[in-house]
């Protein structure tokens, strides 16, 4: 490891050891290379490394934990700002507040709250960075009884622009809280971020697993059931392929409220329809959030196309199961992850995430290890979404979104995006952290 110019902040250049291994991301179709990675310790490195890039008229990427399918986390020819040193977390269980560093990642954030019994809304597989994911929203198994990972920031250490170094709450930049909460890394690099803690120790969770002829009654039961069901369950659907290319689908649920009352409120789903599996059961929250990640190993090239799907209707489950059939490798498949409960009564402008209403948020994810494969793969995410956009709104979560152009990005940020360009306009005027979604200041 070598410093970067005159800066005292660690540095990776190309040709250095290391270097290769340190612009990788988590979706291996981006393939970038920066002049130098930046490994900050501190806030005040973070300054440092802006004040250099801004000096040099450089591009800035800010990397957490790498895990965005945009691959905004490195760029070429300019300066990643590499936050994965930044770990330290402490817990105050008197209060219910955790203090996280940006280079944390759901696993670790998780597994220390749960020494003490206590967790805070956040994503679905454990090597997710808690920055991208809390920053763009943070859907997760908890949403339903205690909403977004946003909705749990209570504050943040903010390094601006200029350099300055902002302790952010509902006191201090509450202007600037209220675009963390779902604006991206639009107006900072957030170094910590202080979370509300809620009680979870073991939820009930698994999955009904079903042939593919009862998929269309699935589809419509799981819908009517969770209508009614209590916030303390979320939920979500899955279609796709096994490995004879036979199709499936699986409802996935997690309860975590009170075990007895979970079984009697699960007790109609399980009963419907003869599922070929059921594998609900009390587990281990931690265990839980961490059950999916062999599905998702880092090394592997990803395309998104995502939406939200508010009204299920007959044409809309049509279009799910033409396609469903056509899925061309196990590994890639199609979700449906309940937005509900606390989440979506939330008001649209409470904070910069709009997308409030009782909904699905709709995600075709293709995944595969071979790059010959890289086009069939596309062509086909992007057929499957042109099949079922007709029934989608126009609307998308930006944690799910790839590079796909300004427009997208408006649907994005849905009404707030004006008050996020005022906001941009007060806090990043010159649009220095434009490597994301971005959000150009009002003029």
């Amino acid at each position: 490891m070598t410093t970067f110019a005159d800066l005292a902040v660690p540095a990776i250049r190309p040709g250095d050891p290391g270097y290769d291994g340190a612009r990788a991301v988590f979706n291996a179709m981006i393939d970038r290379r920066p002049l130098a990675i930046l490994r900050c310790r501190d806030a005040h490195d973070v300054a440092t490394a802006i004040s250099y890039a801004r000096m040099h008229d450089l591009p800035l990427a800010v990397r957490g934990g790498g895990h965005g399918v945009a691959g905004n986390a490195v760029c070429d020819g300019g300066i990643v700002l590499d936050l994965s040193g930044l770990k330290t977390v402490t817990v105050d269980p008197g209060r219910r507040i955790a203090q996280a560093g940006a280079g944390l990642l759901l696993g670790d954030l998780d597994a220390a709250t749960q020494r003490h019994g206590l967790a805070t809304p956040l994503g679905v597989m454990s090597g997710t960075g808690i920055a991208g994911l809390t920053l763009g929203g943070g859907l997760g198994w908890l949403t339903g009884a205690h909403g977004l990972a946003c909705d749990n920031l209570v504050g943040a250490e903010v390094v601006t622009a200029d350099g300055d170094i902002l302790d952010v709450g509902p006191e201090t930049h509450a202007d600037l809280l209220w675009g963390l909460r779902g604006g991206g890394g639009n107006f900072g690099v957030v170094t910590s971020f202080h979370y509300r803690l809620h009680p979870v120790t073991q939820v009930l969770a698994g999955a009904l697993t079903y042939s593919w002829p009862a998929a269309r009654e699935v589809l419509h039961e799981h819908h009517r059931f969770m209508a009614g069901a209590p916030d303390e369950l979320t939920s979500s659907v899955s279609l796709g392929v096994d490995a004879n290319g036979d199709p499936g689908v699986t409802v996935v649920v997690c309860w975590s409220g009170d075990l007895e009352e979970g079984e009697r409120v699960l007790r109609p789903l399980r009963a419907f329809g003869a599922p070929l599996e059921d594998s609900i059961a009390p587990v281990a929250y931690l265990d839980w959030q961490r059950l999916p990640d062999a599905g998702f190993p880092r090394g592997r090239l990803h395309y998104w196309k995502s939406g939200y799907l508010r009204h299920l209707t007959d044409t809309a489950v049509d279009a799910l199961l033409a396609v469903t059939p056509t899925i061309p490798t196990p590994e890639t498949g199609i979700g449906l992850q309940g937005v509900r409960g606390a989440a979506a009564r939330v008001p649209v402008d409470a904070t910069a995430f709009p997308h409030r209403a009782q909904q699905y948020d709709l995600l075709i994810l293709a995944q595969w290890a071979d790059p010959a494969r890289t086009d069939e793969l596309v062509s086909w995410a992007r057929r499957a979404f042109g099949a079922v956009a007709p029934h989608l709104e126009d609307a998308v979560y930006v944690n799910n979104l790839g590079n796909e152009g300004p427009d997208r990005v408006k649907s994005a940020y849905g009404p707030n995006r004006d008050r996020l360009a005022a906001l941009k306009r007060t806090y990043d005027p010159a649009n220095v952290f434009r490597l994301n979604h971005n959000v150009a200041p009002l003029s």
